[in-house]
């Protein structure tokens, strides 16, 4: 198996979530509310985790880390509305020692909604202390 280091530059391959604007996900005109945007990102990052085979609650139990959001800028583009099939991307970038950045954007028709960098922590589950990412998270995510 490949080593992969810190500072590795993950695959171009990009995970893809597809996700249905509901009514809860609106405001009065129809129209998706801003915050909204940020649980349709989380959503997809954690599915992008599950695919490489890490479910949350693996994550924390069998290997004692979690992820935790450090920042977050979101460009807004266009508005999604009520019922609108939406895809959620994510593309990790190059991957440090305990920080994992994304580049995320969400689009309706090959139209890009909304984009996003997030970086992710990987911390101790249980002190929340910063922690290095687990070699076998590491490879499973930038492979």
């Amino acid at each position: 198996m490949k080593s992969v280091e810190k500072g590795q530059r993950a695959p171009k391959s990009t995970f893809s979530l597809p996700l249905r604007v509901y009514y809860q996900d609106t405001d009065a005109g129809g129209v998706v509310y801003h915050s909204r945007y940020l649980d349709f990102l989380e959503r997809a990052r954690y599915e992008w985790l599950r695919e490489a085979g890490f479910g949350l609650r693996e994550l924390a139990e069998r290997l004692k880390v979690i992820f935790v959001v450090r920042s977050v800028e979101i460009q807004f583009r266009r508005p999604a509305r009520l019922d609108d099939l939406l895809l959620v991307t994510v593309q990790p970038g190059e991957v440090g020692r305990s920080r994992v950045p994304v580049e995320q954007e969400v689009k309706r028709d090959h139209e890009t909604l909304a984009s996003a960098r997030v970086e992710l922590a990987c911390v101790d589950a249980r002190t929340l202390k910063p922690a290095s990412l687990p070699p076998e998270l590491r490879h499973a995510i930038v492979r």
